[in-house]
C-alpha cells in the first residue's frame, strides 16, 4: 500500500487476544518493539521527493490502547492530513529548537497543534546530525556509527525509521536499541563492547520527556556529552538546506552508500553498570538490597527495566510497583515527577504496600524522585538536600550548583549544616551542568550539578543527568549504611535531610506577554521582558522592606517579608515565571504585592494570576 493516501485509519475491527504478558513484557524481555531490521526506501530523502505516507503496522499495544479507548489512528502520524510534502524554509526548522533539544508535534489529531515532526523532517535533521558528526569526528579511515532509541511514545517506531534513513544518507551505520532511557543512549558513547557495537560514535534519543503523547523530539549525544544549544541550531540549519536541496542526482548517490542497520539490547549492559555500581557501594554484597521493599512507578514511560533489572538482582522486593508497562498514551498519570498527581501515585504505592522506599521516573529516565516510608517526598529542594548531603559525604566542601528557583533555606543547608558550597545558577539542566565543569577548569571542585525539576549530574558519572543513576546513589546509601550496621530502610535518607528549612508556602505564577500587543511596537518578547525586569530592579533598590540578592544570574532575585521571589523570563516563551516561597501565606502576598505594584503599568503582561494571589487575603 506504498505510496497511498490514507486520511484516517479508523481501527474498527481487528484480530486480538488479550495479552496478559505484555503488561510485564518491558519487565522481562529485552525487545519489548518488533520491527523490520532493515527500512524500505521511503521517505523525502528516499522517494524522489515524493510523500513517505504509507499504511502503519500496529503493535500489540497500539491495537490495544485503540480498542478501549477508541482511538483514531492515521496510517502515517506524521502526514495524516494531506499526501503532500509540506514547503518549510530555515525559520520553520529553528521553530523545533527547544534550548539544547529539538522538540515537535509527530501525531496529528489534537486541535491548534499541527503536526511539525513530519517524516521527511526528521530524515533531513537525521542526515543533518550526520553531516554534523563527519565534520566534528573527520573520519576517513572508517565508518562512524550512530545509535538511536526512543521511550514509550505512540510515534516512537516511525520516527525511529526516518531517523534511519536519514542517517543512512549521510552514509553512517545505525544500530538500533529499541526502547531504551536517555542516559542509556549518552552511555553507548562511552561503552567500549565490540560485542554490542560499542561505542557509538554519536546517539539519538527520540523523546519529548513528559510533554503529551502527541510530541516527540531528539536529543543528541557524542561521548563529550549532550549537544549544546549552538550545536541544534547548526544541526537545524543544515537540515533544512538538506530538505531543500535534495535532488535525484544525489539521492542516487546515497542509495548507493551501503549504510548498516543492526538492532541491539544496550540495555543490558546499561543495567548491569547500575546493578554493579549498588554492589561495590555495599562492599560487593551480591543482595545488597535483600529484604527492602522497594516500589517503582514508570509512569508507563521508558524506566519500567528499573525493577526487574535493577532492584529484583540486587534481592529488592518490588511487588506494589505500577504502571511498568510502556504506554504512549500515558494512562495512569503525566510521566513527570514534579507533577502532583504523579507524586500522589507513588506516595500511595508506598503507603498501601507498606515499602521502604518509592521511585519515580519521567519519560525517559533523565529525572527522578523518591518517597520514603512515611510517605514523604524526596523531590525538589529535598532531592537535591538528600543528594547534596550524600556527595558532600564523600567530597567534603564541594561546590553543589543549582538552577536559580532553589531555595534559601537550601542554601543555608549546605553551606551551614554541610560545610559545602551553593552556586545557585540558571534554569536549564544543560546550563547547570555546564556551569559545574566550568567551575572545575577554574579549580573550583564541583561534583553535582541538579535542578529543582530532578535533572542531576555527576561528576562520576561524566556529567550525564540521569535519573536512575541518581537513584543508585541514594540506594547505595542505604545499601552501605546497613551493611556498617548504621541503620536501616529509607530512615537513613529522611535523617540526612534533617534540619532543611522549607517554606510554608512555595508557588509559580506564569506572567504571559502577549506578543501583539501594541505595547511591544512589533518589537520581540524578549526586549520587553527585560524592560520588565530592569523596571522591577529598579523599583526595588527604593523599597526599604526588600533586599536584591548580591549575587544572581538569571532574572531578579529579591528577599523580604521572611521569604524570597525570583522573576525572569523563561528560556523558550513569552513568558515571565514569578516564583514564591515564603514562611506564611500573607508573606507570599506581600512578596506579590512588590511585585505588582513594580509591573502594573505593563499592559502587555497578563498579571492575572498576580491580581488572584494579590487579593486572595
Amino acid at each position: 500500500m506504498e505510496g497511498k493516501v490514507f486520511e484516517k485509519f479508523n481501527v474498527l475491527q481487528c484480530c486480538y487476544h488479550q495479552n496478559k504478558q505484555f503488561k510485564t513484557r518491558y519487565q522481562r524481555e529485552t525487545e519489548p518493539y518488533t520491527s523490520a531490521l532493515l527500512p524500505c526506501p521511503r521517505g523525502k530523502l528516499a522517494w524522489n521527493l515524493n510523500s513517505s505516507l504509507r499504511a502503519h503496522t500496529f503493535t500489540k499495544h497500539q491495537i490495544t490502547t485503540a480498542i478501549s479507548k477508541k482511538t483514531t489512528f492515521y496510517c502515517n502520524a506524521a502526514l495524516s492530513e494531506s499526501a503532500t510534502v509540506p514547503s518549510l524554509d530555515k525559520t520553520d526548522f529553528l521553530k523545533l529548537q527547544n534550548g539544547s533539544d529539538i522538540r515537535g508535534v509527530a501525531v496529528a489529531g489534537v486541535e491548534g497543534e499541527p503536526v511539525s515532526l513530519h517524516e521527511p523532517v526528521t530524515e533531513a535533521i537525521a542526515a543533518a546530525f550526520g553531516q554534523w558528526l563527519l565534520h566534528k569526528k573527520k573520519a576517513e579511515s572508517r565508518r562512524l556509527r550512530v545509535s538511536v532509541g526512543h521511550d514509550s511514545r505512540i510515534s516512537a517506531q516511525t520516527l525511529l525509521e526516518a531517523v534511519s534513513r536519514g542517517l543512512g544518507v549521510s552514509g553512517l551505520d545505525v544500530v538500533q536499541f529499541g526502547l531504551a532511557s536517555t542516559p542509556a543512549m549518552f552511555n553507548s558513547t562511552l561503552t567500549e563492547d565490540e560485542s554490542f557495537l560499542c561505542p557509538a560514535d554519536g546517539a539519538i534519543m527520540i523523546t519529548a520527556s513528559h510533554l503529551p503523547y502527541n510530541r516527540n523530539g531528539f536529543k543528541f549525544f557524542t561521548s563529550d556529552g549532550g549537544l549544546g544549544k549552538v550545536d541544534i541550531k547548526n544541526i537545524l540549519e543544515r537540515a533544512a538546506d538538506i530538505y531543500k536541496n535534495v535532488s535525484d542526482e544525489n539521492l542516487r548517490k546515497s542509495q548507493r552508500e551501503k549504510s548498516s542497520i543492526k538492532k541491539v539490547d544496550y540495555m543490558a549492559v546499561y543495567t548491569s553498570g547500575l546493578v554493579k555500581a549498588v554492589r561495590r557501594a555495599a562492599g560487593d554484597l551480591e543482595k545488597p538490597l535483600e529484604g527492602f521493599h522497594i516500589v517503582v512507578d514508570a509512569g508507563n514511560g521508558a524506566g519500567g527495566f528499573f525493577a526487574a533489572k535493577v532492584l529484583e538482582p540486587l534481592g529488592a522486593i518490588t511487588s506494589g510497583s505500577q504502571f511498568l508497562e510502556p504506554d504512549g498514551m500515558f494512562p495512569n498519570h503525566i510521566p513527570n515527577p514534579e507533577d502532583k498527581s504523579a507524586i500522589e501515585a507513588i506516595t500511595k504505592a508506598v503507603l498501601d504496600n507498606k515499602a521502604d522506599l518509592g521511585i519515580i521516573f519521567d519519560t525517559d529516565v533523565d529525572r527522578s524522585a523518591a518517597v520514603d516510608s512515611t510517605g514523604r517526598e524526596f523531590n525538589r529542594n529535598r532531592l537535591i538536600a538528600l543528594l547534596s548531603a550524600i556527595i558532600l559525604e564523600e567530597h567534603p566542601g564541594t561546590t553543589i550548583v543549582t538552577d536559580s528557583v532553589t531555595s534559601d533555606g537550601l542554601t543555608s543547608f549546605i553551606e551551614k549544616k554541610l560545610g559545602g558550597k551553593h552556586h545557585r545558577f540558571k534554569r536549564g539542566y544543560k546550563n547547570v551542568i555546564d556551569e559545574a565543569i566550568r567551575l572545575n577548569s577554574v579549580q573550583e571542585k564541583s561534583h553535582l550539578a541538579i535542578e529543582t525539576s530532578g535533572h542531576g549530574a555527576l561528576k562520576e558519572n561524566h556529567w550525564l543527568d540521569d535519573g536512575a543513576y541518581l537513584m543508585v546513589k541514594i540506594l547505595n546509601k542505604m545499601a552501605s549504611a546497613r551493611a556498617a550496621g548504621k541503620g536501616s530502610g529509607s530512615k537513613v535518607l529522611t535523617d540526612l535531610v534533617e534540619g532543611l528549612e522549607e517554606p510554608g508556602v512555595a508557588l509559580e505564577l506564569r506572567l504571559k506577554i502577549d506578543k501583539n500587543h501594541p505595547d511591544l511596537e512589533g518589537r520581540d518578547f524578549r526586549e520587553y521582558g527585560e524592560k520588565v525586569l530592569q523596571h522591577v530592579a529598579n523599583s526595588i533598590e527604593t523599597n526599604p522592606d526588600v533586599q536584591k540578592a548580591p549575587v544572581n544570574f538569571e532574572g531578579i532575585r529579591v528577599s523580604g517579608f521572611g521569604g524570597w521571589f525570583l522573576l525572569r523570563l523563561s528560556l523558550h516563551d513569552p513568558v515571565l515565571p514569578l516564583n514564591i516561597e515564603a514562611r506564611s501565606e500573607d508573606d507570599a502576598n506581600k512578596l506579590g504585592l512588590v511585585v505588582a505594584m513594580a509591573v502594573k503599568d505593563f499592559n502587555a503582561l497578563d498579571t492575572s494570576a498576580l491580581s488572584k494571589l494579590t487579593h486572595s487575603s
